[in-house]
């Protein structure tokens, strides 16, 4: 399926037109990861870069009740929070907006900005990282080499600091080399399998998309400090 709103606008809209809010929440509704066409309000904020408590944002919100009158929304609650979803008419509205060429650019998608982030983060990052285990792998050999057995809380703050460490070049690394910048026909969803899974064994299979989680979480990057910040 090809994206519809492939073209993206650099600047947030002050108020956002009724089509502009069908889009963004379209889009929020593709690419949610559960399969469910009712999007709650901060995620159609979110795709239409609008800050809530904006003015912008009570814009959206009277806009919203007033398409659900119209007949272009579903109103429903999901876990206590109030979500919306297109019905038939406002597919075909928003449809129309499309085929006239009305309709402008949404802004840039939250998961497209957040593969872009991470993106950047890591090419300003890697080598710093690489840096940090080297010094870290650096000092293991040195205390494996003393002369004086060293105690053993050395050796277990040294197997935190190497897990942590290779960790976060992992996740650089993939944010840098693997993780395919995204599609916004579809969810960007990090299912933590590969192709080469396949050839592996169903137990080995689980135990590398265990070690995979929050390969994309850069904000877990600063729980270890670099070589010259110790």
């Amino acid at each position: 399926m090809s994206d519809p709103d492939s073209r993206t606008s650099a600047t947030p809209p002050a108020r956002p037109a009724d089509e502009l809010v069908l889009a963004a929440l379209e889009r929020a509704a593709r690419h949610q990861a559960r399969e469910d066409p009712a999007v709650p309000v901060w995620a159609i904020l979110e795709h239409l870069a609008v800050p809530p408590r904006s003015g912008a944002a009570r814009h959206v919100g009277t806009r919203l009740a007033a398409m659900h009158a119209a007949g272009l929304l579903e109103r429903s609650r999901r876990h206590g929070a109030q979500t919306w979803a297109l019905t038939d008419a406002g597919a075909r509205r928003l449809h129309e907006a499309r085929g006239a060429g009305g309709l402008a650019a949404l802004p840039e998608s939250p998961q497209h900005r957040a593969w872009r982030l991470a993106h950047t983060a890591a090419a300003h990052e890697i080598e710093r990282f690489r840096d940090a285990l080297h010094e870290r792998l650096g000092r293991a050999g040195r205390t494996l080499e003393s002369h004086a057995p060293p105690h053993s809380d050395a050796w277990l703050e040294l197997a935190e600091e190497l897990q942590r460490a290779c960790r976060r070049l992992a996740s650089a690394s993939y944010c840098l080399y693997e993780w395919a910048e995204p599609d916004d026909a579809r969810a960007d969803v990090d299912e933590r399998l590969d192709p080469a899974d396949e050839a592996l064994e169903p137990a080995e299979r689980a135990r590398r998309r265990t070690r995979r989680a929050g390969r994309r979480n850069v904000r877990l990057w600063d729980d270890l400090p670099g070589p010259l910040e110790r």
